[in-house]
């Protein structure tokens, strides 16, 4: 007798290709449904879920800059909002939108002093003036810190840092720039971007892509061997459309990423100057978590580890180690048996709890 078998896979496979190639997609996208609370220039504030219970923890998600805010809601399954959801917590989302040439003077003073604390106080409010549970990945981790940090009186119970990176001399990828910069200071980099109003969101795109060689050169052979696979097909999917995605970053906070971090190496050693004062990562004064990926390229575990000494003030800091890409620790397949189950034992401690 004939087998047939093969008729669904290749059934999959055919609309798969056609979905890739001539349709829409793999999958259309499912984002967890959300409600806005606050509209502001740079400052929307969303809700993810219901109107909270009165025993609902709330947990504010910072996103990077230069990332699309959906970093925290990607799809079903790669979405850490609706994993906090069915934990019990109220998920809130700030979204910067986008950059544009005419915010070429906005740098961490905006985001420290004023996006993210607004955001923490709008949470705090919606919960009767709970104290509110910050989670930032990435550069959204180090915006998330410098808040606390500056900022001790903010309803902050806790803050979470994923994929960030504290020591930049522990990042191999930079080493050519910290080189070339220690002669010529941070000038090359940043005065096309000063010019032109921000570093271009093609750049970052690019630049992002960069970062992982072997999956841009393997792509071709990664889908002919997963066409029949629609979860991975739809990964994948959803990665190239966030990148394709990214915006990019203004031109002052450009400036100050690469003086101050990457060749100031400012949170590992010292204090960033901001709004003409010095914060250091020793002002936070709150439980800290970070996680870091040993196989990360962008903020490697030994540059997000130096949190643990970096941190002097916090009364206790906790640090996971895990696998995986740098938008993988917070969206990867393995992402909810890893980064999101220590954010999840991290939240129950009970010096949070209690």
């Amino acid at each position: 007798m004939l087998d047939l078998d093969w008729r669904p896979r290749l059934n999959t496979v055919t609309r798969n290709a056609w979905g890739l190639t001539f349709g829409d997609g793999v999958q259309a996208a499912e984002p967890t449904p959300s409600e806005q609370l606050h509209a502001g220039h740079h400052r929307d504030l969303h809700r993810y879920g219901p109107s909270p219970a009165p025993d609902t923890r709330p947990v504010l998600l910072v996103p990077p800059l230069a990332v699309p805010a959906n970093c925290y809601d990607l799809r079903p399954g790669q979405s850490l909002a609706a994993h906090l959801l069915g934990r019990g917590h109220t998920p809130y989302l700030v979204d910067y939108g986008a950059m544009t040439a005419a915010d070429r003077g906005l740098g961490f003073e905006a985001w420290v002093d004023d996006i993210v604390p607004g955001a923490i106080r709008r949470v705090s409010e919606e919960h009767d003036g709970a104290d509110v549970d910050v989670v930032g990945w990435s550069l959204g981790g180090t915006l998330s810190l410098l808040t606390a940090a500056a900022h001790p009186d903010l309803p902050i119970r806790s803050v979470t840092a994923v994929g960030t990176p504290v020591d930049y001399t522990s990042i191999p990828a930079i080493a050519p720039l910290r080189a070339v910069g220690r002669i010529t200071t941070e000038r090359p980099l940043t005065a096309a971007t000063w010019a032109l109003g921000g570093l271009p969101a093609a750049v970052v795109q690019a630049s992002y892509r960069v970062t992982a060689p072997r999956r841009e050169l393997l792509r071709p052979w990664f889908i002919a061997r997963n066409l029949h696979d629609t979860e991975a097909m739809a990964r994948m999917q959803t990665v190239d459309r966030f990148m394709s995605a990214m915006p990019g970053y203004p031109a002052r906070f450009f400036h100050q990423v690469c003086s101050q971090l990457i060749l100031g190496n400012a949170l590992a050693t010292g204090e960033l100057r901001i709004g003409g004062r010095a914060v250091g990562l020793s002002g936070v004064s709150v439980p800290v978590l970070a996680v870091g990926s040993t196989t990360d390229v962008i903020a490697p575990a030994a540059s997000a580890r130096a949190i643990t000494t970096a941190a002097t003030g916090a009364p206790s800091v906790r640090f996971e180690t895990t696998t995986g890409s740098h938008l993988g620790l917070i969206a990867g397949p393995d992402a909810a048996a890893t980064t999101w189950a220590y954010l999840d034992d991290f939240l129950a401690e009970p010096a949070l709890v209690g």
